[in-house]
């Protein structure tokens, strides 16, 4: 089962869970963010070829939240919809945001891109689920997770995972609307990416893919 904080997903074409969404009551004063679709293709091993897109990607801030300049808030909403050249034999998707405080995302692609398939945690990075707030001092980073789901380890022991599996297909679409992000604590400036870490496995090769979105400002 996958849960999901505002968030409608779409996996292999079949709807696997939805969560009832009204927008938030906007203020004059929030910011409205369009950030651009983006497209990533990449061959793997065996030739495989893996395309994945963002797209329909927006963000709501309201850079005020509790009525001081520490506190802030943005709704965030988007779509990634991920093709193969052939069948895989499962995916592995965790999509996300990190948000940084003061100067974090200077070297986020060295420090984060590649590395091994742990979708479980990242070192010296907090994770929240979306809905949440979560204090950063400065250079400091969090990653919020956009899914949560639930599945049966070996010993029948119920799990919690913030990625979805899908197995025997060639495609994945994922939307998520009006994920609520919240940051305190923060003095000075603030930022967010979009941030979706994809394992592809085949009959003859695993790959490791990062999808970074395009920063910006939450104040």
């Amino acid at each position: 089962m996958v849960r999901a904080t505002a968030v409608l997903a779409v996996v292999a074409g079949a709807l696997i869970g939805t969560v009832g969404v009204s927008p938030p009551p906007w203020a004059a004063a929030d910011v409205r963010v369009n950030l651009p679709g983006e497209v990533k293709t990449l061959r793997m091993g065996d030739g495989t070829v893996v395309t994945m897109r963002r797209t329909h990607e927006r963000a709501v801030v309201n850079a005020s939240l509790g009525a001081t300049p520490l506190h802030r808030n943005v709704w965030v909403s988007g779509r990634y919809q991920i093709t193969a050249s052939r069948e895989i034999k499962q995916f592995k998707v965790r999509p996300g945001y990190i948000v940084g405080c003061q100067g974090f995302f200077d070297n986020i692609d060295n420090a984060l891109e590649g590395g091994d398939a742990n979708f479980s945690e990242f070192d010296g990075i907090d994770e929240a689920g979306a809905g949440s707030t979560i204090a950063l001092g400065p250079g400091k980073a969090a990653f919020f997770n956009l899914t949560d789901a639930e599945r049966k380890d070996d010993f029948s022991t119920e799990r919690h995972e913030p990625y979805f599996r899908v197995k025997k297909s060639d495609h994945v679409k994922y939307r998520y609307v009006n994920a609520q992000l919240g940051l305190t604590g923060c003095i000075g400036f603030a930022q967010a990416r979009s941030w979706m870490r994809l394992a592809v496995e085949t009959d003859y090769a695993t790959q490791i893919l990062d999808f970074f979105g395009r920063p910006f400002s939450i104040g």
